[in-house]
């Protein structure tokens, strides 16, 4: 097995993220849980920019153990002091010094010639190796440069004392075929087994960087660099999470692993993107809301009767809680009853003591018709359903609803309800629009409940979002649940208030504790 070096630069080209800027604790924080982490090299800056800058490279160099301390430099002399001085307390430290390789940024950025800038990175790196015995060199753009003026440059920087040649992908254009045969080439024609290090940097912009890294890995490549979430210029750079995780799920292709503490990845993904204000994409590879969420009835089966089914890694192994079953309208019946056991609820029972596949048909019909509605189901929803018994017969409908309320005005709803004794019309005042319309329905159906929790939420999007409103109440010594969906947040809760008080009506509501498994 090949050892891969992981070079995180989160807080160099990560914080050049569009709307990024953290401060000097938050820098540091990062860096202490990279170190936790396991990294090999923190690329903590770049000291000549900006006096701050250097004091946080300095702070980093001087407090954080365990990975080499790195700093970028360009290839000017004041840019190699200032990052040598900003380095000076770190117990292994590396300069990093850059300059540009296509054709576009040597005349249009640096305005120099290729001899130029061959002769300045000589000069550059021999600077460097003064100060340090640790110094990578990086040809910015090699995608879009003339290959063989690429060899040349990458040459003369390993003969001038370059320890890492780093074969940057800057603005994301190559291929993984492309950047796979660019890495052999180095490696055949350059270093021909010297100990020196091919690294790799590539960017997002085609959606290829985490590709382009692994097929340079392939082509004798040693070191990624990368960032936590993927974070960085325009679309991103190599994401850490997926680069690590791919080597270490696939050693039996890669041939190789790295020192990453897998455990400590996902903590460390939801600091960054705490710190940055830069959230996690929910489809996020590795470290996404839903990257070990099962929704499919067919996925959830498999999973259910055998992880590996659909799972090439588990969650515990990046730092998260197992895998979990998503609850909607494409999950199955295995799924559904697995999720109602791991509620307490007794399934398989008899028609007096728990749920028997009678009970459960129903429920899972109408846990289907709720899915459509809603979208994703939660524990409450789940709660609700079996509450709500397996036939509800609607004693009372709500026929109409209008409420009067504003700044100084007394909330006062009307409702006019289809009743087993015909049309009722009722008119009641409360605290608010909800209180009111509650108000009226208790007066119309002559049943008062006792609300114990009221839940609202959207469970779509755009102005005509459908609003869903969940209640608990009780009727004497019995608990019941409801719920209203409606695009008007008082119809819908007035939908949920009917819904409770038609399972007393039905004389179906139970106690939970009728449902529920006993437990010690």
């Amino acid at each position: 097995m090949r050892r891969i070096q992981i070079f995180d630069t989160t807080l160099r080209d990560g914080e050049q993220s569009p709307g990024v800027a953290l401060n000097h604790a938050q820098k540091i924080e990062i860096a202490h849980a990279l170190a936790r982490l396991g990294v090999d090299i923190i690329e903590s800056g770049f000291p000549i920019t900006s006096d701050g800058d250097f004091e946080c490279v300095s702070r980093i160099a001087r407090e954080v153990r365990g990975p080499t301390i790195a700093a970028l430099a360009r290839t000017a002399r004041a840019d190699i002091e200032r990052a040598a001085q900003a380095l000076e307390t770190a117990p292994r430290s590396r300069i990093h010094v850059f300059t540009s390789a296509s054709k576009v940024q040597i005349e249009h950025m640096l305005r120099k010639t290729p001899e130029e800038v061959l002769e300045s990175s000589v000069r550059a790196v021999k600077l460097a190796r003064q100060y340090t015995d640790d110094v990578e060199f990086s040809g910015q753009d090699v995608m879009r440069a003339d290959f063989d003026f690429v060899i040349q440059l990458y040459r003369a920087a390993i003969e001038a004392g370059a320890t890492v040649i780093n074969i940057p992908d800057t603005v994301g254009y190559g291929t993984p075929q492309e950047y796979g045969a660019l890495i052999a080439r180095v490696r055949d024609e350059i270093v021909m087994g010297r100990n020196v290090a091919i690294s790799t940097h590539c960017h997002d912009d085609l959606g290829m960087a985490t590709a382009n890294s692994l097929a340079a890995v392939e082509n004798g490549a040693t070191q990624i660099e990368c960032t936590l979430n993927g974070i960085g210029e325009r679309a991103g750079n190599t994401s850490l999470e997926e680069v690590v995780m791919a080597i270490h799920t696939r050693r039996d292709h890669y041939r190789a692993e790295t020192g990453i503490h897998t455990r400590e990845i996902y903590r460390v993904s939801r600091m960054v993107s705490r710190l940055t204000g830069m959230p996690v994409p929910p489809n996020k590879a590795i470290v996404g809301d839903n990257a070990f969420a099962h929704e499919s009835g067919i996925h959830q089966d498999g999973v259910l009767k055998h992880k590996e089914t659909y799972e090439i890694m588990n969650a515990e192994l990046v730092g998260r809680e197992a895998a979990v079953m998503v609850m909607g309208k494409h999950s199955g019946r295995a799924a559904f009853r697995k999720a109602l056991a791991d509620l307490g609820y007794v399934t398989g029972g008899t028609a007096d003591h728990g749920l028997n596949e009678e009970a459960l048909n129903v429920l899972f019909t109408r846990f289907k018709e709720l899915a459509d509605r809603k979208g994703q189901i939660y524990a409450d929803d789940l709660r609700a359903l079996v509450d709500a018994g397996a036939d509800i017969a609607q004693a009372f409908t709500l026929d109409s609803l209008q409420v009067l309320s504003g700044t100084h005005v007394t909330p006062v709803a009307t409702v006019r309800l289809n009743t087993p004794d015909g049309m009722r019309e009722v008119a009641a005042t409360g605290d608010g629009p909800v209180a009111a319309a509650f108000n009226a329905i208790t007066q119309a159906t002559e049943i008062t409940l006792n609300l114990e929790t009221y839940r609202i939420q959207s469970v779509t999007r755009g102005s005509e979002a459908l609003g869903e409103v969940s209640v608990s109440a009780r009727y004497g010594g019995v608990s019941v649940a409801g719920i209203g969906l409606a695009t008007d947040v008082v119809e819908a809760s007035a939908r949920a208030w009917l819904h409770a008080i038609n399972q007393i009506v039905a004389g179906q509501a139970r106690s939970k504790n009728a449902l529920v498994a006993e437990t010690p």
